[in-house]
Formats: C-alpha cells, structure tokens, sequence
C-alpha cells in the first residue's frame, strides 16, 4: 500500500456532541471534519459502524454490512420532510459527555422508526427512486439482514415477557426459523413485512448520511481508514445466515470460540466467546463471504484496519463451555491463500494489520508478503521497564519502520495522561530519561514522538488530542459496562489544539494535500 506520511485523528462517530444523546453524522459530524482540515490531518479513523448489541461494543455487530441506526441524524430527516420539528421538541435531558445507550434506544429509535414510515407513505418519487436502487444493490445482504432484525425483535419481546435471559437466535427462535427453512422464511418475510420494509430505510437513511459524510471529507482530501473486526458476534445475521462457514452444533450454538491467551490486558487471556470460522469450509467457497465483506468495507471507508490480524495466521481456539482464555490451544489458518483470494478479486486493498499481542514469525511473513503496515503503539514502548528500558522494544521510536501506524495509544488503551499517572516511579523515570526531558508535558512529548517517527501514518486519538484523563476512556477490554461512551463538546475544538496539531504535522513533514483556497 503506498503510504505518503501523513497524520490523523482517532474518533468514533458516537463521540461527536450533539443534543440527542449520542453523537450522529449531523452537523458536528461535518464541524470535526472542517478540524481536521484546519489541522492539516489527511486521516480520519473509525471503529467498525455496525449495529451494536449487547455491551454497546462495535466490535460486537449484528451485521458486518449493516449501519448503526443510531448514527442517524435526526435534524436531517426532518429537513427530508420525514419528521416534523415538534416530534423532536421533547428533547430528554441527555448527559452531553456520555452515550447512555438504553436511554438513547428508548428515545431515538421510535422517532427513527416513525421517519420510516412517513417516508414510505409520502417520500418523494426521486427519493423512492434512490430507496429502490439502495435495495437492488444491497440485497445480498440486506434481506437476509432486516429478516433477522425484525424476527429478532419479535422473540426479544417474547423473551423478556418470558423473563428469559440471553435469548439469542440460537437458543430461544423456534428451529424452523432458526435453521431458516424455506417455508418459514416465507412466513415470517409475510408476518414481519412492515418491520422488514422500516429496517430497510433506516439502512438506507444510514448509507445516505454515510455516504455524504464520507464525500465531504474525501473532497477535503481526508482519508477514512474503517476497521473490520476479525471475528463476528454470535447473535447476529452473519452466524444466522452462513451457518455453514462457522463451528456449530445442530441449533446453530458455537461449539468452540475465539479469544486470545494471558496478554497485556488480562492476565487470564480474553475469552471473546465469537464463534470461530470453519476455514475449510470458506477455501471451498474461494473466500467468497471474506471477499464480500472486504468489497462492502471498501465501499464505506478508503482504508481498512483489520482488527486482530494475527488471527488470520493462527488463531486461539477455547472450548464453548470454558471459563476463561487460559485453557485454549493455536489452530492454523490459510491466510495466505486468503489474502491472494481478495487481492485477486479486488486488487491491491489498502489493508493495515493489527499485528498487536502475540506475534509470531509467521505472523510478520503474512503482513509483510503483502505489503501490510503494521501498528506501533507508543503506550506499550514503555511498560513494564521495572528493570530499565528494553531496547529492542519494537514499539519504542528509534525502533519503527517506515511501512507503519504509529499510534499513542488505541480504543483499548487508556488515555496516554491517564496512562502515564498510573505508571510507577521507576518506570516513570525510564520514561523520563528515554525522551531525555521532564514530563510536565507528556501527553504532548508522546504525540511529538509519533509525529517525528519514521512510521509514515501517524494517528492520535482526540482524547490525547485534548490531553484528557482515564475518564475519557474509550473502552477496558474484559470489563462490562461503562465502555464506548465518551463524546466531547463542540468548545473542545479549539484554535490551541488545532495550531498544535498543525505545528507537529508541520515540523514533521505530514502535510496532506489541501484545497487551492486553504
């Protein structure tokens, strides 16, 4: 992937502030690209944008085509004509610093819902139009999708009168839709026909909205780099609908799952609990459910972060049933046929590797066949150094290589002041002496670091951007709650933190191209 050394900002779209409870792809949306062309960033990047389930995470979608309905701006479907200003008039009371999930559902998705049904009532031809040519070009998996929304939605209600806890499809629907049998995908096509059609414009609202995000920040010269989590959740269409690709028993029930051994994070590994792929399976297919999802990436964002990418070397197989990570064992993966599968179909794809955790020698031989930048996180440089600093840390400045991401920390680190307060003494120290200055600034000194490394990107998140504390947190893998809440407010982006951005991309030689007038 040809790489020109630029800088940008790590951000999740429900971060943006906004008056609904959750950030959307409205007008703040467009106020953070404006920041970032004030700031000479050529780089916007996102977590995955699917709908979100249980736990609120990204990383755990009800579908890796589908758009979070959530992301959708109210303002702009009453500028559509498909609400009215009166049905937003009785705004709650939202807290403006944290998405409160629940109480966003309960608000925002009746009003989404109604929007829908306005439009198929009364949308305009041309507008019916563009809803028609959405529908013909994502059926392959839009059908499949809005049938396991609304079906899901019927036996999610059924649970919870039932007082039946984590009903998923493959423990509580009935088998016949379960196992998707042709007379009861008929069926409930019919049954759940105005649910279907609702969550099919929300999708189109949502690709609508996205799509004209993304052009704006393109015409602007920022490029958006999107992230496709390796594994997919088990209570969702992908599972449901290609049955066939994953490790199940007879009821669609995974029988082992992904997680990763005792790491960094935690010292009992991460037990994830995502089905795991049958590889056998996809090779007979020729990858062709991989080379979807990567195509329908591509289509969304202009790069693409695989998260956890050492999975597609080896990945670490745990029994269904297991406790934790620990008792877990490597299982191979022909990843290289893979990656020559999409590369065959689609080209040379701008992929950049999640090489985090533990990487192995053949996991470095499959980034670098082709041609993948890997990632350098400058938090993991420095820990652990009780006994001195490790020289040959891959992770520390002098040791990148030009064909990678440097980053102060990710979506699962802490924020690098809330990092840095919880380090100790002596490896405060090292920290000290290896930047060779005091650290009354360090937030600052680490973004400098990643700005004057040899790593041709360079990402910081916002938070170090505005140099926050742990409260401003993104996500603590391995803990429940409290996780992918944070947003900023508008007053955030001020002319300081644009004119420090500009000066490091400046110095460091990140200057993305710019429009004539800028």
């Amino acid at each position: 992937m040809e790489m020109k050394r630029l800088s940008g900002i790590l951000l999740h779209p429900t971060s943006f502030p906004g008056s609904h409870g959750i950030g959307d792809l409205g007008q703040s949306a467009y106020q953070f690209i404006d920041f970032l062309v004030q700031a000479k960033q050529g780089l916007w990047q996102i977590l995955p944008l699917g709908p979100t389930g249980y736990g609120d995470s990204p990383y755990a979608s009800f579908s890796s085509f589908a758009g979070n309905p959530l992301l959708i701006n109210l303002d702009k479907l009453m500028e559509a004509g498909d609400l009215e200003a009166s049905d937003l008039a009785d705004l709650p009371p939202f807290s403006q610093d944290k998405v409160d999930y629940g109480w966003v559902i309960h608000w925002k998705l009746p009003l989404l819902e109604k929007a829908a049904r306005n439009f198929i009532a009364n949308g305009s031809a041309e507008r019916k139009a563009a809803y028609k040519t959405f529908l013909k070009e994502n059926a392959d998996w839009l059908d499949d999708f809005s049938l396991f929304m609304a079906v899901k939605e019927y036996f999610d209600k059924k649970s919870q009168e039932e007082e039946v806890p984590g009903a998923m499809w493959s423990n509580y629907w009935d088998e016949d839709i379960r196992l998707r049998k042709k007379s009861a995908m008929k069926q409930w096509r019919k049954k759940k026909a105005k649910s279907i059609e609702i969550k099919n414009v929300l999708q189109f609202y949502f690709f609508q909205q996205w799509g004209e995000l993304k052009q704006y920040a393109n015409d602007r010269d920022i490029q958006i780099i999107g992230d496709i989590p390796i594994f997919v959740a088990s209570d969702s269409v992908d599972v449901w609908a290609n049955r066939e690709i994953f490790y199940l028993n007879s009821k669609g029930q995974p029988t082992v799952v992904a997680g990763v051994p005792p790491d960094y994070f935690s010292a009992t590994g991460q037990l994830w609990g995502n089905p795991l792929y049958n590889w056998k399976a996809l090779q007979k297919t020729n990858f062709t459910w991989w080379i979807k999802r990567i195509k329908a990436m591509l289509n969304m964002v202009d790069i693409v972060r695989i998260d956890h990418f050492r999975g597609f070397e080896a990945y670490w197989e745990v029994q269904a049933d297991a406790e934790n990570a620990i008792d877990g064992k490597w299982i191979k993966v022909p990843g290289h046929e893979l990656f020559e599968a999409i590369k065959k179909a689609l080209g040379d794809v701008p992929i950049i590797a999640e090489d985090l955790g533990i990487i192995t020698k053949e996991v470095t031989a499959l980034r670098d066949d082709f041609d993948f930048p890997g990632m350098k996180i400058l938090q993991f440089a420095f820990d652990s150094n009780e006994s001195g600093l490790n020289a040959d840390n891959p992770f520390l400045p002098h040791n990148h290589v030009p064909n990678s991401v440097v980053y102060t920390g990710t979506h699962d680190n802490d924020t690098t002041l809330g990092w840095y307060k919880h380090r100790t003494d002596v490896e405060k120290d090292v920290i000290r002496r290896y930047i060779g200055r005091s650290d009354n600034d360090i937030v600052w000194v680490f973004m400098q670091m990643a700005m004057s490394s040899v790593a041709r990107w360079a990402v910081i998140p916002l938070q170090d951007a505005f140099k926050l504390g742990s409260d401003a947190r993104m996500n603590t893998p391995s803990l429940l709650g409290n996780n992918w809440a944070w947003r900023y407010q508008h007053a955030d982006l001020t002319e300081s933190t644009i004119w420090m951005l500009r000066d490091l991309v400046e110095f460091f030689g990140r200057l993305p191209r710019v429009p004539d007038d800028e």
